[in-house]
């Protein structure tokens, strides 16, 4: 089977021997081949990490059928990013194991923590959407607009077109012949504007052309 070993310590006065040695014990008595993935001088707060980076890149092209690390906090940022990277690795069929918990998803016992782990992703997932929701209902009802803001026709750029046919005008602006329309809709939408904006009739060569 082939493992990837991940080890990290947070400052670069630390070394990772004594995590990589318990680690390559193990695995060696599992019989197992192996690659580390090191992070030196890495706070397990920060949101990037080169080794780790690595590891899940190549856990998504099955370059690895295990993932073992000395401890699950030498893994995970905090409860949630570690649960969503089990969450993944068990998606991807990568079995994992931490040695210090006594972690051990090659295991029926240790399949059943990973369940139980996914199970709370699944439940964080949900937590996440719910407040999601409520959120943007709460702005409804305070009557806020959602979404991008509404972009306002180019004013000047529009009247230097005006009576053009569409596709001319999106020619001469560099745009396409729908944002025209939409731009010429938006601003006959304004009667009090006084832009002065006239779309030109729809000729045989140019169907659809116009307001």
């Amino acid at each position: 089977m082939r493992a990837a070993v991940y080890a990290r310590v947070s400052t670069v006065d630390q070394e990772p021997e004594n995590q990589l040695q318990e680690i390559r014990r193990y695995v060696q008595a599992r019989g197992w081949t192996a690659v580390e993935y090191v992070d030196r001088g890495v706070s397990g707060a920060k949101d990037r990490r080169p080794s780790l980076d690595q590891l899940v890149t190549d856990a998504r092209r099955r370059r690895f059928d295990v993932l073992v690390c000395w401890r699950l906090d030498r893994l995970g940022r905090n409860l949630k990013h570690l649960i969503t990277l089990l969450d993944e690795l068990q998606a991807l069929g990568i079995a994992f194991v931490s040695l210090a918990e006594g972690i051990d998803a090659t295991t029926p016992a240790g399949k059943l923590q990973m369940h139980i782990l996914g199970a709370i992703a699944e439940f964080e997932r949900e937590r996440i959407r719910e407040r999601v929701l409520a959120g943007l209902q709460r702005a409804r009802t305070q009557g806020k607009r959602l979404g991008r803001p509404r972009v306002q026709p180019p004013v000047e750029q529009l009247r230097r077109v005006a009576g053009l046919t569409a596709q001319i005008a999106a020619e001469r602006l560099g745009v396409s012949r729908s944002t025209i329309k939409r731009w010429r809709r938006r601003a006959a939408s304004k009667p009090r504007s006084g832009l002065g904006i006239v779309s030109a009739p729809t000729k045989p060569d140019d169907p659809g052309g116009g307001a």
